[in-house]
């Protein structure tokens, strides 16, 4: 029997993670990288800089069953934001020619949510429009749903998971921010970020229609100094010194995203929460 073949546009580590996940289930997995010999023992790889116009024509020809579109911007600038999502679809479905895959899901973010107030935002919430970074994402989205082929996109908040990563890393240099004003954070473990994605592609391969949007977050939106804190105490980092918020942070942060689409969609969440999450990243032992 004839396996299916996903292709992986932008395969860093989310995409290798799917990727080995389908692998795994049988699937055949090529992924694209601007340097292919980085990615996972059993990939077909392809180099391409999805930003460059014409780096994709391949894909026509490659025809694959379902594509899996994990986008990054290329720097953190809005011309990097718009490179990276706003153009790269574009070259996406420039690439796919006449080829119309069985489904496309491109991994989007929640900043695109126009909520600064605190306030629930679900799939259907209101979408800013004076972040000029999130509407390049948004762009991107745009044109994808718009596409012929079935399409999704799943808006992720605050995917962590890395030992090393950037809030464990301030929290050891006991900086924290402070409890006031209230501030909401979302997050996700990455290992859910790529369960997720790939529960999604094999929802479409039983042929079962999924909606153009879903949000990726775990059950419990947690004030950012609750995180903080409870990740001191378990690190057991005593002496802190407070940390403002970054300048940036109220253009995407402050709201709390229901994830009730995607349980709804059956996915089981790995970690439901910030606790259960960071605790299987946290050695016993603080001083590892």
């Amino acid at each position: 029997m004839k396996s299916n073949s996903v292709l992986i546009v932008g395969c860093g580590d989310l995409g290798s993670r799917c990727g080995l996940l389908l692998q795994s289930a049988g699937w055949r997995v090529t992924g694209v990288r601007r340097h292919p010999s980085r990615l996972p023992a059993g990939f077909a790889g392809h180099a391409a800089d999805y930003t460059r116009r014409g780096s994709l024509a391949f894909i026509e020809t490659l025809r694959p069953d379902y594509v899996l579109a994990t986008f990054n911007p290329s720097q953190r600038s809005v011309a990097g934001y718009r490179a990276g999502f706003t153009t790269a679809m574009a070259n996406l479905l420039a690439g796919l020619g006449d080829h119309v895959p069985r489904q496309i899901i491109a991994v989007s973010s929640t900043r695109v949510f126009a909520e600064r107030e605190g306030g629930w935002v679900d799939e259907s919430s209101a979408l800013t429009t004076d972040d000029a970074r999130a509407t390049a994402m948004l762009e991107a989205e745009r044109r994808l749903l718009s596409s012929p082929a079935r399409a999704s996109v799943v808006r992720f908040a605050g995917i962590y998971g890395a030992p090393g990563g950037r809030l464990l890393s301030r929290v050891l240099r006991g900086e924290m921010s402070p409890p006031g004003p209230l501030r909401y954070s979302n997050r996700i473990h990455r290992d859910d970020c790529a369960g997720f994605l790939v529960h999604l592609l094999q929802l479409a391969d039983r042929s079962e229609t999924l909606s153009p949007v879903y949000i990726g977050v775990d059950n419990e939106p947690a004030p950012q100094s609750e995180v903080e804190r409870w990740l001191a105490a378990r690190l057991g980092v005593q002496d802190s010194r407070t940390r403002q918020p970054p300048a940036t942070h109220g253009t995407s942060g402050h709201k709390r995203c229901s994830n009730a689409l995607l349980r709804a969609s059956g996915y089981r969440l790995q970690y439901a929460d910030y606790r259960s999450g960071y605790s299987a990243i946290i050695s016993p032992d603080p001083g590892h």
